[in-house]
């Protein structure tokens, strides 16, 4: 089959389009021909092997996984040991981030993270939502009519999601991304904008109610004076010592704010719960591209330099 492999940590240039032996599914496996794969941030982190959680998870000294892609769909062509409830021939969707393998014609994928694909769902909106929805949906529970709410990253899969999910609870919404992105934040909705690299939303004098922050570059001293009394910030990753200091430094801050890294509860009722919010429109993802397979290096560089707006899809 082909698929597109690495066997070193590094940039795009280490990706290769190969050929090499279709996968055999394992206890608690299925096997699916792979339909569509979304491209994330977290296989741009698993591409270069930082931050260091990459390497943890992933391997220290090289990739224990030779090919990348995580939100996958695709139909079940073969069922391994002890898999009951999946039928051959069911089209499925998941956010399979521990076995990655969607850049590739076929992908053997835990059985106990599988949802059925809704049939009103394209190939190409499923693949975008497992990992990215549930990531917005888990970022926006309990907002409340009024609050202010700031995306920092707002312009990727995640954010834009939770700008809709912001808009529609009745919030204001400033969206923090690069000065590519600004113009079109505007034109999705969002009440504020700024471009990350002239204004810094810790040191603006503003203050939100709660703030989503897609890659932590900072403490949490600096993240408190952006907080309004008794607000709320969650981190969804950035390097391993930022994480740290705000967990640990988050905590002395308890008593006015809640500080802390965004805990996105995995597996099959997030993604079924995103998926059926999609079919009411009450999500949709932004399509930046779609994409053959042949083109996942340069769909990781644009994601690693911050380019796409939304999602890129892999498509085979």
């Amino acid at each position: 089959m082909r698929a597109v492999v690495y066997d070193r940590y590094g940039g795009p240039e280490e990706l290769r389009l190969s050929d090499i032996d279709i996968p055999d599914p394992a206890k608690g496996q299925v096997r699916v021909k792979v339909s569509a794969c979304a491209v994330n941030l977290s296989d741009w982190e698993y591409l270069v092997g930082s931050p260091f959680y990459a390497r943890m998870v992933g391997g220290m000294m090289r990739p224990k996984i030779p090919v990348l892609g995580s939100d996958i769909v695709g139909v079940v062509d073969s069922i391994g040991p002890g898999v009951s409830d999946i039928d051959v021939g069911q089209r499925i969707m998941g956010d399979f981030v521990m076995t990655r393998g969607g850049f590739a014609e076929y992908a053997c994928v835990p059985a106990s993270e599988a949802v059925a694909v809704p049939p009103g769902l394209s190939d190409e909106i499923a693949a975008c939502l497992p990992q990215a929805g549930g990531i917005a949906v888990a970022g926006t529970e309990d907002l409340e009519a009024g609050n202010r709410f700031l995306i920092n990253g707002a312009g990727g899969g995640s954010g834009t999601m939770a700008l809709q999910l912001a808009k529609a609870a009745g919030c204001h919404v400033t969206a923090v991304d690069n000065e590519r992105k600004i113009g079109w934040l505007e034109s999705l909705g969002a009440d504020q904008v700024m471009d990350y690299r002239e204004q810094n939303f810790t040191d603006c004098g503003e203050k939100w109610d709660r703030i989503l922050d897609m890659v932590a570059t900072r403490g949490p001293g600096e993240i408190a004076r952006a907080l309004a009394e008794g607000g709320t910030y969650r981190a969804v990753g950035g390097h391993v010592g930022v994480l740290l200091s705000l967990v640990v430094g988050g905590r002395v801050r308890s008593r006015r704010h809640s500080i802390g890294m965004l805990m996105v509860p995995s597996g099959r009722d997030l993604t079924e719960r995103v998926a059926r919010m999609a079919l009411e429109g009450r999500i949709s993802p932004h399509l930046d591209s779609v994409l053959p397979l042949s083109s996942v290096p340069e769909a990781l560089r644009r994601t690693g330099s911050g380019d796409v707006r939304g999602k890129v899809v892999i498509t085979m």
